[in-house]
């Protein structure tokens, strides 16, 4: 269970939320996309089999969904909470339905424009919080919810 306590704000850093979070994040990312393949891979007999031609941007959808949704409910992907570890906005609070789309939009943003990708992953490996690009325009950030 969350208490306050669990939220820090710019004036109250605490590197342990940040531990390992950047990894963590790559190994839930990696566990999200064979999930939503194989969500996908459900869907396709509800589509005569025809989703094949067209399953990368099967997967856009329904990763959109599930993510959005998934943010949305409980600031973190279900890989994000095997991991331990959860978005929060720059006040400290859960995300809420819209800024869970919004970090939801700018992620198939920055996956669609791969230089953009490239740069968020490397913005998580060299800020102070980890935070990729989506994060930085947002205000929002990963933190450890297992400390």
């Amino acid at each position: 269970m969350s208490t306050s306590s669990d939220y820090a704000t710019d004036y109250d850093f605490s590197p342990r939320l940040y531990d390992g979070v950047t990894i963590k994040r790559g190994i839930a990312w990696v566990f999200d996309v064979v999930f939503i393949a194989l969500l996908c891979a459900l869907v396709l007999p509800f589509t005569a089999f025809t989703g094949i031609f067209f399953f990368p941007f099967l997967m856009v959808v329904v990763g959109f969904i599930y993510r959005w949704f998934t943010l949305a409910g409980g600031s973190s992907t279900w890989g994000m909470r095997l991991m331990g570890i959860r978005f929060r906005d720059n006040e400290g609070a859960p995300l809420t339905s819209g800024l869970a789309l919004a970090h939801t939009v700018g992620y198939v943003v920055s996956i669609a424009v791969a230089p953009l990708q490239l740069i968020s992953i490397i913005l998580m490996f060299v800020t102070e919080r980890g935070q990729g690009l989506t994060d930085l325009v947002l205000g929002t950030e990963a933190i450890n919810t297992s400390h």
